[in-house]
């Protein structure tokens, strides 16, 4: 008898990555066999990313391409895009399932046994055998005038930490070495009265010879006993992935950020002498909509100040569905590309 097979790829994120290791442990235990040979499997799981437009434009060639090829196949569409309407009725003729990540437990031709409504307690199949990305939470309530993600993931939602310490305790016993810690804004966990802070000693007093990364923070939520529990936890990596997204403050308020580049510097100056040995990463943005040669030189100045040891560096790419949105995208593509080749060049990789 035939077994049904099944095939995945992934855009985007490491949160991305870690939903379609829940996805694939759960179509095994419905009876599911992986394929790598997304041509000829059975259903094929296309988890996709909105952040920015190139990763959007992959599906619109991907998808019809497999179907052409493979016409049997089911398709299911998940990720970011799966809510968005004009997604929706260009690829209507493609599609055979559309699946909310957060709708995973529930969906009726997935749900095995007893139904879960947090799909975030289902176990994963884990790609690597020893690094794993646990997910501490999904959604976002920053509502950043250029991201989807929470109109793609909701509001913040976070597990438990006695879920997360339990994930943490049986990879660790299967001989698992890095534990990543991921959430949207893995810094603003809150479960009761356990904040991230909290969290980390707990995972860090777990017995075992491993070590502990942790991303993506908010610089809103990069609190001083956050910073000290860096300091102090043996286990925790010494690298704090802080995205400023600008280093002006009209652009961060624009993009409301909620901080200003002096509150930035001050936690950046605040993790230099707490944690000396610290490499420090960040996110940026060029091109926002109305932003300046002047405004760009200030995150210029910024890369200048801080020395960060890697920075994914992004052209600004309109999304619909955001604030900013509305905006006008008034600087021109070749002034973006040479914004991000200059920043590019700044960074201190090692």
């Amino acid at each position: 008898m035939h077994k049904r097979t099944f095939h995945i790829i992934t855009i985007g994120c490491q949160m991305n990555k870690s939903d379609s290791e829940r996805l694939a442990s759960t179509l095994e235990k419905k009876g599911y066999r992986w394929s790598s040979d997304k041509y000829h499997a059975d259903l094929v799981v296309v988890n996709t990313c909105g952040v920015r437009q190139s990763a959007e434009d992959r599906i619109y060639g991907l998808i019809p391409e497999i179907k052409k090829v493979n016409k049997k196949a089911k398709i299911i569409l998940t990720g970011c895009l799966v809510n968005r309407e004009d997604v929706k009725n260009r690829l209507k003729n493609y599609i055979d399932i559309w699946l909310p990540i957060s709708e995973m437990a529930k969906a009726k031709f997935l749900a095995a046994g007893k139904c879960q409504n947090d799909y975030l307690k289902i176990k994963p199949k884990y790609e690597s055998k020893f690094s794993a990305h646990i997910p501490i939470g999904n959604g976002c309530n920053n509502f950043c005038s250029y991201c989807v993600v929470p109109y793609a993931r909701g509001r913040e939602v976070y597990r438990s930490s006695k879920d997360i310490l339990a994930e943490i305790r049986g990879l660790v016993k299967r001989g698992y070495k890095e534990i990543i810690l991921i959430a949207q804004n893995v810094n603003s966990y809150k479960s009761g009265k356990t904040d991230f802070s909290d969290l980390l000693k707990m995972a860090n007093s777990i017995p075992g010879n491993f070590w502990i990364r942790f991303l993506t923070s908010h610089p809103k939520d990069m609190s001083d006993k956050l910073i000290k529990t860096v300091a102090q936890c043996k286990k925790v990596i010494k690298e704090i992935h802080l995205p400023a997204q600008s280093g002006d403050n009209e652009i961060l308020k624009k993009m409301n950020r909620n901080y200003t580049v002096e509150h930035y510097l001050k936690i950046i100056k605040k993790i230099k002498r707490l944690i000396p040995e610290a490499k420090i990463s960040t996110d940026i943005i060029v091109g926002f909509p109305g932003e300046t040669k002047k405004q760009f030189n200030n995150s210029v100045k910024l890369f200048k100040q801080i020395k960060f040891i890697n920075a994914y560096i992004s052209q600004y790419s309109s999304r619909p569905g955001t604030a900013a949105h509305k905006m006008a995208d008034n600087v021109p593509s070749a002034e973006k590309k040479r914004r991000w080749l200059k920043l590019n060049a700044m960074v201190c990789r090692k």
